[in-house]
């Protein structure tokens, strides 16, 4: 069997480690990969949106599975493209992956089939937003409505921010470009954040562990939005009743309205949720496994990655045996190693030192995210650089040895934050913000 990986991050490095345990043994390749990943199959020098060189690599290689990481090529159709070409492809559709592509749109979709979230309004043109702004008052949620590598969602305690946010979208000094051209101005959620996965074939899903994400740069959740600095596995504030509350309200609807409206869900559908005093909310869909959270999630989850993204891809998912609850699923974290200056500007190239004593450390590993080799040895190249995971029969312990791992590695500007996972010792605690 051969699969075919797209993407680079430390995402893609841990579904590449996922599927090295098949049962079926696949040879894997990757576009464009990373160092870490060329350690586990062949990588390709292919940008992920380029959808004709990858669907010329599947056809050349013969692929039997596209496994796709980034939302991007999702937004841009390539399950459209190598659908039609009858290539098995692991992901939505463009008109699915709408739910990511625009949180206009999302919004619109989750008010149409009574699918909980927050109050909202959408906005092209400055002016009436500015004017909702002053009717809702702060604290609120300025969104850009496109893609924006996860910093598109400002919240604003302030209406001094709020207008900060609504200007670096629609203002005259824009910096979000085509994500920003539309925006969505939402009510502010209070409550504790987890994430929820669904491995879809249009019509079945099957679940994967839960995780919680910290997107806030620095420890407290000070500081703005980030692609992800950490995560953790499962979640314990998601409780089996709050699961099923999900699954009710929130992903069987979702399913549903999407077959309906002509574009049949399949691939991840990543469910972004608030857990507020009146129960589960969505702040977002995403179309894709998330980063970090996949690091910590597949780790915990025992099932055989391969098989079951062929069946949903196939279409078969009522063909899959998921695996048995094991005891010894544990626990797993993932710390993010960023850049200085990330999320804003960073500098790239510097050396990394330690990666080889972090991975030696009892149950840690090392996820390349923005790395590549120079002279023989790897060099930052990227906000988030590595992430170390670690696993543990409690949360407690995973946290441990994925510090303990932290605590080798080294590169000039590095930081991260010290605070992951300590909503999950303290479960019960239900103090957060919407990140």
């Amino acid at each position: 069997m051969k699969i075919l990986v797209i993407g680079s991050g430390g995402r893609e490095h841990a579904i590449a480690l996922k599927l090295a345990q098949s049962s079926a043994e696949p040879t894997l390749f990757f576009a464009p990969g990373n160092p870490g990943m060329a350690e586990l199959g062949e990588c390709f020098p292919i940008a992920v949106d380029d959808i004709a060189a990858l669907l010329d690599l599947v056809e050349t290689e013969n692929i039997d599975l596209t496994v796709v990481g980034p939302e991007v090529p999702l937004v841009k159709g390539i399950a459209d493209t190598f659908r039609a070409k009858g290539r098995a492809i692991f992901g939505p559709t463009a008109a699915a992956a709408r739910l990511e592509g625009s949180k206009a749109f999302s919004k619109d979709f989750m008010a149409r089939y009574g699918i909980p979230t927050a109050a909202y309004q959408n906005f092209r043109e400055y002016a009436p937003a500015r004017a909702y702004l002053d009717k809702v008052a702060a604290p609120v949620v300025v969104k850009a409505s496109g893609l924006a590598a996860g910093k598109g969602a400002v919240v604003c305690m302030t209406m001094e921010e709020a207008v900060d946010a609504l200007d670096s979208m629609l203002g005259p000094n824009a910096v979000f470009g085509e994500a920003g051209s539309e925006v969505v101005i939402e009510e502010f959620m209070e409550g504790e954040e987890a994430s929820v996965f669904a491995v879809c074939d249009g019509t079945r899903y099957v679940l994967l562990p839960t995780a919680q994400d910290h997107k806030r740069v620095f420890d407290q959740d000070a500081g703005p939005n980030t692609g992800g600095m950490g995560a953790y596995s499962p979640a314990p504030v998601m409780t089996p009743e709050l699961l099923e509350r999900t699954r009710r309200e929130v992903i069987d609807p979702t399913l549903e309205g999407m077959r309906k409206e002509g574009c049949p869900y399949e691939g991840v559908l990543f469910v972004g949720l608030m857990l507020t005093r009146t129960g589960p909310r969505v702040v977002e869909f995403n179309c894709r496994l998330g980063d970090p959270e996949t690091q910590a999630v597949l780790p915990v989850w025992n099932g055989d990655l391969a098989d079951l993204l062929l069946k949903a891809a196939q279409g078969r998912l009522d063909t899959y045996t998921p695996p048995a609850p094991s005891a010894e699923s544990g626990h797993a974290a993932i710390i993010v190693l960023a850049s200085g200056g990330y999320p804003g500007s960073y500098k790239n190239g510097f050396p990394i030192q330690g990666i080889e004593a972090a991975a030696a450390h009892p149950n840690a590993q090392v996820l390349h995210a923005g790395t590549r080799l120079q002279d023989g040895g790897p060099v930052t190249a990227g906000g988030r650089v590595l992430g170390v995971s670690g696993r543990g029969d409690t949360l407690k312990q995973a946290l441990d040895a994925a510090y303990a791992g932290v605590a080798c590695i080294r590169f000039e500007g590095m930081h991260y934050r010290r605070d992951i996972g300590q909503k999950g010792l303290h479960a019960g605690t239900r103090a957060g913000t919407r990140a």
